[in-house]
């Protein structure tokens, strides 16, 4: 046993079992660890080099007042989002308050009243069935289908790929937009590859080039050599207190696309013949460059958690999505625990691994746009950043829970350590 693993047992109490089955699940993974890092590098030297040539500098980090006309931060900023990921433009604003209100902006600033709406992988996240209409209807509430807009869902097929045929099927005369989850939300799935989402948006080029082609792109960034925009998507968004604000973004989400969709888009963010030439960053740049600066090396970090988590329960003898050895396209790990008890003893165990509120005992509760109860740890420096070491699961049959984050792999290691350590001293597993 190594000097960190000794710390480990004698400061936080880890049992010698579970120091010895991370360890070799460790070195079982180091292929897929080798594969990671050169992922991580080259994102780490793209994002370099946008910074570079865009010759970022320190009047980048000020900020104006008032209407915020002329911020050279708040522009720098969504010019080089929109250079990373390979779009024409983007919109990156500590004003959009978190990924569903990103996302939810591309529909709303695109559609109109007659238009359809369509998801090919299968239910949205909750808080997305609330944008849309499904869940929490109420009439006025200012959802899609309050304007008018209607949808239709086509479900993956059972190996988790899009049922193109049925998408077909589904395409009418009145979509305007096709809609593809990049990770799993809730759902028991391999998140979307980089490759699978190519093939997608050739497909719907084929089918009709006129048709809105978004992503969700939650959870996927700096997560494979190429982003969803660079390989035919339309438009994506997300959050960034996910993967791209790399953990030191306060709040705020980002939309990249294509120019004449991010224009239409910036008048439903403030309002018709305003658009993005107004909103103040709130001195709030200097972190989200930094952030976006560092995120490749945290993402991988993540990532590289998730592999071990869930090569440590395949191991014993648990079912995880994705397996060890997948290719991966978002940073979550999903585990099938089967009953509540140990979903919430999960999470205990991973709150307790966090350097914030880790003596808080968590319950599960009805949060808001979700349908059913959540579990959900959440120590982190930013509320609710799930690039910092997370684990969240609604309290419903089969009982997943799923597991992502952390600053640095040895955080996200932490995690797998406490999740286990505190299912065997409640003997929820044996090892």
């Amino acid at each position: 046993m190594n000097s960190s693993e000794k710390f480990l047992v004698e400061k936080f109490g880890i049992d010698e079992r579970v120091i010895e089955l991370v360890s070799e699940a460790e070195k079982e993974v180091q292929p897929q660890f080798d594969v990671l890092d050169d992922i991580m590098a080259y994102n780490q030297y793209k994002v370099l080099e946008v910074f570079q040539r865009n010759k970022i500098a320190d009047l980048h980090f000020q900020w104006n007042t008032g209407y915020g006309y002329d911020d050279a931060g708040r522009d720098m900023i969504e010019k080089v989002y929109a250079e990373v990921f390979g779009a024409e433009k983007a919109l990156c604003r500590p004003t959009i308050v978190n990924g569903t209100h990103a996302l939810a902006l591309i529909p709303l600033g695109l559609l109109r009243a007659g238009d359809e709406l369509i998801y090919c992988t299968g239910a949205p996240y909750d808080t997305m069935q609330t944008v849309i209409g499904l869940t929490g209807y109420e009439p006025g509430n200012g959802s899609l289908r309050d304007y008018g807009v209607t949808y239709k869902q086509v479900e993956l097929l059972p190996d988790g790929n899009i049922d193109f045929d049925a998408l077909k099927e589904a395409i009418g005369s009145k979509t305007r937009m096709v809609v593809l989850q990049r990770s799993t939300g809730y759902g028991w799935r391999p998140a979307m590859t980089i490759d699978k989402i190519e093939e997608w948006a050739k497909f719907m080029n084929e089918i009709d080039p006129s048709i809105i082609k978004m992503v969700d792109n939650s959870y996927g960034e700096f997560v494979d050599y190429k982003e969803p925009t660079e390989v035919g998507a339309d438009i994506m968004a997300a959050s960034l207190i996910k993967n791209p604000g790399g953990g030191l973004a306060l709040t705020g989400g980002y939309i990249a696309g294509k120019a004449d969709l991010v224009d239409k888009i910036q008048y439903r963010m403030t309002c018709p013949g305003i658009g993005g030439e107004c909103g103040l960053t709130f001195g709030q740049t200097r972190s989200m460059f930094q952030g976006l600066f560092i995120a490749p090396r945290v993402v991988i970090g993540a990532v590289r958690g998730a592999v071990l988590l869930g090569k440590c329960f395949e191991k014993l003898g648990y079912d995880v999505c994705p397996k060890p050895e997948a290719k991966r396209s978002d940073i979550i790990q999903a585990i099938k625990l089967g009953d509540e008890e140990r979903v919430v003893t999960f999470c205990q165990g991973v709150q307790e691994a966090a350097p914030i509120d880790s003596h808080v005992t968590l319950m599960p509760w009805q949060m808001p746009g979700y349908e059913d109860p959540v579990v959900m740890a959440a120590g982190a420096f930013n509320q609710g950043s799930s690039i910092e070491l997370s684990a969240d699961g609604p309290i419903r049959e089969p009982y997943n829970v799923y597991f992502q984050g952390g600053i640095t792999y040895e955080h996200s290691k932490m995690g797998v350590y406490k999740s286990l350590d505190i299912m065997l001293k409640k003997d929820l597993l044996n090892i």
